[in-house]
This record gives structure tokens, C-alpha cells and sequence, in this order.
């Protein structure tokens, strides 16, 4: 069994490429007597940087279906404030796409080097009888996206994986479920300790801290169990990442007053 070392510790990054004004009724499950105030939402991706490898955690939106978004300000494509922070799209080597909601998937076909990772159960549901039957459900994934990892695996660049796995030393992803068939967070070893990035696994951090599931869900006990998952993988409540919490920004710092509000440092 190899070690990990200095080498496969990662510097971690939010980058946030797109807000939202919503409502709360629209992002917790069940009734919420402040369902009409306000709550926005902010849409990330997450770069993890070792000696070794440049990982993208999602790939957001593509900004032709981001026009199309009710509400939607998109501030910059993850690939153009990759740019700005000084990381070339070609020296991604693996995307890993957490489920396949259109808003995390849109740009991974920009990643033209790396390999995308993604849990087979997510890849069989939406691409199986199910969700085709389940019409409340298919307007969260992109068609040509879907096509694209399609054409990806049949030239090898696709690896899917089966629960918990190793992506490369230091990052690992963990089958969750809860927000969809196959959701996985991404855990991530970090000078500061593993940082879990629970993408749609809990939205905000109000899903994951009150105990309270977001609205939209594959299976209201997975999510729960997401939760709980989370808490275990990560050391510290301080190191969890939350998929779409505006308070991300707040809680992490800035990498440089340029990008302040787009890309914060986790760890």
C-alpha cells in the first residue's frame, strides 16, 4: 500500500460563477412558515490542487442554459476565473461530476484532457427507464450533456465507480444518495485536515447543521444519511463545504481582492 506524502496534499477552491435571488420555501423540504423570504443561492465549482494533479469538482453551468434560468446572474464561466487564477483548462486531469444536474455538468466538455469520475448508479438512472417515465425530474439534466460523457466513455475518459473510491492520493469520492440516485461528495486531504465538499449532498449549510433536507430529493432517508456521512468523513464542521450557500464566502477567505465574492480558499 502506497502513502500519501506532502506531494498529495491539496490546496482547495471555491469558485462561484453564478448567483440567484430565491425563496426558502423553494430550497428546504416541507412546509417552512418563512417560506416567502428571501434565501439566494450561489452556484459553485470547487478546484483541488496537489503537487500532481489539478482536479474540477462539477463543472456549473453552461452559459447558454444559464440565460435561460429565471433570476440567474452569471458572473464569469468557471474555465474563464480558472484563467484569472492562473490554472489552464488542459491541466485538468480529472473532473469529477458529483451527480448530473444540469448545473454541474455544462462546461466538463471545456476539460478536453481529463478524465471525468462519476458513480454508475447516477450514470444508469438517468440514462435508464426511470427518469424517462419521471418528467418532473428530467428538466435537471442536460441532454447534450449526457450525450457528451456518452461519446467521453466510449473513448476510455469516463470512470465510474461503484460506492467508495480512491480518484488520485488524496481525493477520494463516497456514494451518498439523498439529492439523487447517485450523488458522492468529494473528500479532499488538505494541509488543514480532510475537507469534504458535500456539493448538493446539503445545499446550505441550514440543510446540514438544522437537520433539515432541501426540497429537491431522490430520497429523504439518503439524505439524512448524507449528513451523517459527511460529518463522518470530514474533520470538522469547519471544513465541510457547503454546494450553494452564499455564506461560503464568508466563512472562507478570499484568494486575492480581485476575486473577492468569486473565489474563496477553503484550505
Amino acid at each position: 500500500m502506497s502513502s500519501i506524502g506532502a506531494d498529495d496534499e491539496f490546496r482547495v477552491y471555491a469558485i462561484r460563477y453564478a448567483r440567484r435571488d430565491g425563496r426558502r420555501g423553494q430550497h428546504f423540504h416541507g412546509y417552512d412558515a418563512r417560506s416567502d423570504e428571501p434565501h439566494p443561492t450561489a452556484y459553485y465549482v470547487w478546484l483541488a490542487v496537489s503537487a500532481n494533479h489539478t482536479v474540477i469538482v462539477d463543472a456549473g453551468i453552461h452559459p447558454d442554459r444559464a440565460a435561460g434560468v429565471a433570476g440567474l446572474e452569471y458572473l464569469a464561466s468557471p474555465s474563464r476565473t480558472l484563467a484569472e487564477m492562473g490554472v489552464a483548462v488542459e491541466s485538468v486531469d480529472h473532473v469529477v461530476l458529483t451527480h448530473l444536474h444540469y448545473d454541474h455538468t455544462g462546461t466538463a466538455r471545456e476539460f478536453e484532457a481529463a478524465r471525468y469520475v462519476l458513480q454508475r448508479s447516477e450514470l444508469d438512472y438517468w440514462t435508464g427507464p426511470w427518469a424517462e417515465r419521471i418528467a418532473r425530474e428530467r428538466w435537471l439534466v442536460s441532454e447534450s450533456d449526457l450525450a457528451h460523457l456518452r461519446t467521453a466513455r466510449k473513448e476510455g475518459r469516463v470512470r465510474l465507480v461503484d460506492g467508495d473510491a480512491s480518484v488520485v492520493p488524496g481525493l477520494s469520492v463516497h456514494l451518498v444518495g439523498g439529492h439523487t440516485a447517485g450523488m458522492q461528495v468529494v473528500r479532499v486531504r488538505t494541509a488543514q485536515g480532510q475537507v469534504v465538499l458535500a456539493s448538493d449532498a446539503s445545499h446550505f449549510y441550514e440543510n446540514i447543521e438544522d437537520d433539515r433536507p432541501f426540497a429537491i430529493l431522490h430520497s429523504m432517508t439518503g439524505m439524512y444519511g448524507a449528513f451523517d456521512r459527511i460529518k463522518e468523513l470530514s474533520d470538522g464542521p469547519h471544513l465541510v463545504v457547503a454546494g450553494h450557500d452564499p455564506e461560503v464566502l464568508d466563512r472562507f477567505p478570499p484568494l486575492s481582492a480581485s476575486l473577492a465574492g468569486r473565489v474563496a480558499v477553503i484550505a
